[in-house]
């Protein structure tokens, strides 16, 4: 899933690109409003962190000429204005969602995922590895057309996985991508819905290895193939 952040702080928006980075996302950062619009025809994204506060072109009217110009791309305004008003202000503009200035970076990393999964970007509507294809949009996951029954939770464990498919995904980013802020779900939380993952997938040519130390990486089973 691909991120822009749209921030004129030079601490903070680095650090904001670092944090998500590091849950999993892929990350750009712009720091003014008037390049949003060239950037999003150059590469699309999924999912906009805008600041309210930019140089040249405010928040707002970067948000209104988003909608304009007819992108529906999901929008969390980061602002140091609670007052109500201005809250509403940036959610009748067409943001989904918000956060005040100053916040805990728990707090954005939930609001992310929530925003991810209510609003599929466009390149994770349909996800496919091998014969696998995991439908977002009618959250099914299908194995050579035919329907294969999971869990909420596996069904976003594999999203996450199958997005990142060769590639290792930590303990922690998982934990982060499905725990939505529950402390009680734990390393051993994620083994177990490894286990049932992979169970699920037994016959498809898919596993999920075990990277000791690292994570957990999707990949085809060779011998299978074979």
């Amino acid at each position: 899933m691909r991120l822009l952040i749209i921030e004129d702080d030079h601490v903070l928006g680095p650090a904001l690109q670092d944090f998500l980075q590091a849950q999993g996302y892929e990350t750009q950062l712009i720091t003014r409003g008037d390049q949003l619009l060239l950037q999003l025809e150059q590469q699309p994204a999924d999912l906009l962190l805008l600041d309210l506060n930019l140089p040249g072109k405010s928040g707002l009217e970067t948000l209104r000429e988003l909608r304009l110009a007819g992108h529906e791309v999901p929008v969390l305004i980061l602002t140091a204005r609670d007052a109500l008003e201005d809250r509403v202000a940036g959610l009748d503009a067409g943001a989904d969602d918000y956060v005040t200035k100053p916040f805990e970076l728990a707090e954005l990393a939930a609001r992310v995922r929530v925003l991810a999964r209510r609003y599929p970007g466009h390149n994770d509507q349909l996800l496919e590895v091998g014969a696998l294809r995991l439908d977002m949009a009618n959250k099914e996951l299908l194995y050579a057309g035919q329907r294969l029954a999971v869990s909420v939770r596996e069904f976003y464990l594999l999203q996450l996985l199958m997005q990142r498919a060769g590639k290792v995904v930590t303990k922690q980013q998982i934990i982060q991508f499905l725990s939505d802020g529950q402390a009680d779900f734990s390393d051993n939380a994620v083994e177990v819905y490894v286990y049932r993952l992979r169970k699920r997938l037994e016959h498809t040519g898919l596993v999920i290895q075990t990277m000791r130390g690292f994570g957990y990486v999707l990949e085809a089973n060779h011998e299978t193939a074979l």
